[in-house]
């Protein structure tokens, strides 16, 4: 097992849905470095999971990543926006971990050359993040994170304050629609669908308030 494969398994999915938060997402490219602390995970759980690619077992051409080791990238597409997830468990148990927001660190103007919005629009959303870093492929579908240019931090980077759980965005209703797999920085900008009002306008949620974006 390899020490990304250590991290995205041993415990339960949720838990490292909800550990992700303040790793930092870095995607190096020839026009520059990118990257952004996540502020929002959500875990899906497989085959007993209604919401879940794999859901009853499912198994496709579409959906291998999820069966493949722990640390994979795993790339689809959704309403004609590309999205990151990384499956998670031992090879052959399909579990994932969507990662829905990243707060920018480096390569903001380069992001903002790709996706034309300003902050926290630029990121706060699964397709957003990924327009924004410039990926319109699923050229690493399928490929470790780490092995070429798209990486996640082993460790931490940035603590939150709080983390929020709550039902996951888009959910359909049935069994498991209200579930709590979704995770958040409370009070982080950057999160999809926050209210302003609800803004730690500060510290961005985070322990403390270095190099944060405004």
């Amino acid at each position: 097992m390899t020490a990304i494969g250590d991290f995205y398994t041993g415990r339960p999915t949720p838990e490292i849905a909800r550990d992700l938060l303040g790793h930092e997402l870095i995607y190096e490219t020839p026009a520059g470095v990118m990257s952004g602390w996540i502020v929002e995970t959500e875990a899906y759980l497989g085959e007993q999971d209604t919401a879940a690619h794999a859901f009853n077992g499912r198994h496709t051409a579409a959906n291998a990543a999820l069966y493949d080791a722990p640390g994979t990238i795993y790339i689809y597409v959704l309403r004609g926006y590309y999205m990151l997830n990384v499956a998670a468990q031992p090879q052959g148990t399909p579990q994932g971990i969507l990662i829905r927001g990243i707060e920018p660190h480096r390569g903001l103007k380069l992001m903002q050359i790709h996706r034309d919005k300003p902050v926290p629009d630029v990121t706060n959303g699964p397709g957003k993040l990924m327009a924004a870093l410039g990926i319109h492929t699923k050229d690493l579908n399928r490929t470790l994170l780490g092995a070429h240019n798209l990486r996640i931090t082993p460790t931490a980077e940035r603590i939150p304050r709080r983390v929020t759980a709550s039902a996951r965005i888009g959910v359909s209703a049935g069994s498991w629609h209200d579930q709590p797999l979704r995770f958040t920085v409370a009070g982080n900008p950057f999160v999809s669908a926050s209210r302003k009002r609800d803004w730690d306008r500060l510290q961005h949620g985070w322990q403390s308030n270095d190099n944060l974006v405004h």
